[in-house]
């Protein structure tokens, strides 16, 4: 059985400079098809029509964290087993295995790499098909 290509991405982040960055990574240099969200409100409303592969949460954020964001996503049926990679600054150790704890495919810390977070991406997806 094929692997399944990782093209679409629903990603949420408060930061308008980092989703920029972000935005550009995964779709110029990634080709990844993008849905992007400032806030887990927004993801909940666009997340269920969208159907990503995989979603990239970023960990604090006003209104709805990332963890909240994860558990209200998968409340849909068609996201209940969809990989989520949370994007934080907070990567103590204790912090990173609580994430994964959570049911987080993979942690990615900040400040990332735009020139290797594609790669950072499709290495947590390979991971997980």
């Amino acid at each position: 059985m094929p692997k399944q290509i990782l093209k679409r991405i629903l990603y949420v982040e408060d930061e308008p400079d980092i989703r920029t960055v972000t935005e550009m990574a995964l779709n110029a240099l990634g080709g990844f098809n993008l849905e992007v969200c400032c806030d887990g409100f927004e993801a909940v409303k666009k997340g269920p029509g969208f159907e990503p592969d995989l979603m990239i949460l970023d960990v604090m954020m006003p209104g709805m964290d990332g963890p909240s964001t994860m558990n209200a996503l998968r409340k849909f049926p068609e996201l209940s087993d969809t990989p989520v990679v949370f994007m934080t600054a907070k990567i103590q150790t204790h912090e990173v295995e609580k994430y994964l704890k959570m049911g987080a495919a993979g942690v990615i810390s900040k400040p990332f790499d735009p020139m290797t977070l594609a790669q950072d991406v499709q290495d947590i997806w390979d991971k997980q098909v």
